[in-house]
């Protein structure tokens, strides 16, 4: 039986307790094996300005995910050509692992409502399951995605925490620890990153 991963995609920028909550959470009560976060190293929606080099974002992971065996980091994006898309790096780790593990996708109820916009969406859910934990947004759900039998609802946790908001924080010098696991605030309080 081939063990099932499932990649959750991101910036990363930095890592926080809710990504962290939410891959755990995946791991344990869904049928998936591990979970990998696929560091991007640039979004074709994100300005690549405020994104921390791709090793120290890789670094931030690692230190956050050391200590859960099922999770663990990824950089199979970074020397793919950019902007990238994620159907290209699903068939990149296809190859590359050559069928010994079997590769889903995770995605917040957020994503799901603009999915029909991805790049070959159709081939994605042709070949994947996808594995989406719930999110508050605005949209609604396309209908050819509701009951689909490859996409798998998960009742995680809704996590209103953003990367966004914490390195905001930081700038302004405000004490968002609880936020991040002690590891990633002592990395980025080392480095004097987002201030």
């Amino acid at each position: 039986m081939k063990k099932k991963i499932g990649l959750f995609f991101g910036t990363f920028n930095p890592i926080h307790i809710g990504h962290l909550v939410i891959a755990n959470h995946m791991v344990e009560f869904s049928d998936l094996d591990e979970v990998w976060f696929v560091i991007t190293p640039q979004s074709p929606f994100k300005a690549k300005k405020t994104l921390l080099d791709n090793h120290h974002r890789y670094q931030l992971v690692y230190e956050a995910v050391k200590h859960y065996p099922k999770l663990r980091p990824s950089d199979i994006e970074f020397n793919l050509p950019q902007p990238n898309y994620t159907v290209h790096t699903l068939v990149h780790i296809n190859e590359k692992y050559k069928g010994k593990y079997d590769f889903s996708l995770i995605m917040g109820e957020d994503n799901l409502k603009g999915f029909h916009k991805w790049k070959n969406y159709e081939v994605i859910l042709e070949n994947h399951d996808i594995y989406v934990y719930p999110r508050i947004s605005d949209g609604k759900i396309e209908s050819r995605f509701e009951g689909h039998q490859r996409i798998h609802r998960v009742d995680a946790p809704i996590m209103e925490i953003s990367s966004t908001f914490i390195r905001s924080q930081i700038k302004l010098k405000k004490n968002i620890r609880p936020l991040l696991t002690e590891a990633v605030w002592d990395y980025i309080d080392h480095m004097n990153f987002y201030g």
